[in-house]
């Protein structure tokens, strides 16, 4: 099958198409004919080889973990699809590929397009997975740091709908989208913290860092401590007393079932940044290298 793949650790230069095996499930495991897969920030980061200690990488290795396709085949003891069910999820192997394993999915909406359907796994994940610890309740107020990507897109809207008031940093040309979202928009740099205290004059309750870029110092001026704030991004998290929430991954495939049926009925908002071919995945993660994504990179393999 056709992938890309790469052999060293490096920059977005290292990846390669080549020739892989087509991958067979195992126990639980389906097999796509992978339509779309995503590129998240952790493709590049892992690719860097910047990762290595917290994830090591057996080499050559095919990036990709959200996946969008058709099933092919069944593993064992596999039930509730069928060969040629259209799903999204997770990928167990790399989805920069034409086929990649998985064994935690959803059935994909026919209403849906594969570039967005792609786009939800992660954030979907990840955004449930942070509300629910800052423990969020109606009328609170959170601030969302780097909101305009895929998980901040989500994480906006699954906070907005449980009724919380959310504030929400972006440069200067994510403000409008932000504001689309049903956030209140602010830019983020120097004065970040008078600007947030203007918009919000009774506090922020919870703050969620999706940026990674020095927000944390500011947050915790905000919250008057460390309490009730999580990052996603910023690995020096320990050395500010605040959570990293690394993980535990926990992967519903009904909570997915759920929010792709939101988003096919137009009730959620997807975004896809930009789509590429399989075959410019290295110019996807280089775009993704550089930060400020609105929504999701996607690549097209069929």
């Amino acid at each position: 099958m056709k992938a890309i793949a790469y052999s060293r650790f490096g920059g977005p230069e290292v990846l390669q198409a080549t020739e892989a095996e087509v991958p067979q499930p195992g126990p639980g495991q389906v097999r796509v004919r992978v339509h779309t897969a995503a590129v998240n920030a952790l493709d590049g980061k892992v690719r860097s080889g910047a990762l290595e200690a917290v994830f090591p990488t057996a080499l050559p290795s095919i990036p990709g973990i959200e996946v969008a396709g058709v099933v092919d085949t069944l593993g064992k003891g596999v039930s509730g699809v069928r060969a040629g069910d259209a799903v999204l999820g997770f990928a167990d192997t790399g989805s920069y590929a034409e086929y990649a394993l998985s064994s935690s999915y959803a059935p994909k909406p026919g209403a849906l397009p594969w570039e967005d359907a792609v786009t939800l796994p992660v954030a979907v994940e990840t955004a449930d997975r942070v509300l629910r610890m800052l423990q969020l309740t109606p009328g609170e107020t959170l601030l969302i740091h780097g909101a305009a990507g895929g998980v901040g897109t989500l994480a906006i809207q699954l906070a907005t709908f449980l009724g919380v008031n959310v504030i929400a940093t972006a440069g200067p040309g994510n403000q409008e989208y932000l504001a689309t979202l049903g956030a209140t928009p602010t830019v983020y740099g120097p004065g970040l913290v008078e600007r947030v205290r203007a918009l919000a004059p009774d506090g922020v309750d919870a703050v969620l860092d999706v940026a990674g870029k020095d927000a944390v110092p500011a947050s915790i001026e905000l919250r008057g401590g460390t309490e009730r704030i999580v990052t996603i991004a910023d690995f020096a998290a320990q050395q500010y007393g605040i959570t990293f929430a690394a993980g535990p991954q926990e992967r519903s495939a009904s909570r997915l079932t759920e929010v792709a049926d939101l988003a096919a009925r137009g009730k959620l908002l997807t975004t896809v940044a930009a789509s590429y071919p399989l075959a410019d995945a290295a110019a996807a993660q280089r775009v993704s290298d550089g930060g400020h994504v609105r929504g999701k990179l996607v690549l097209t393999v069929a």
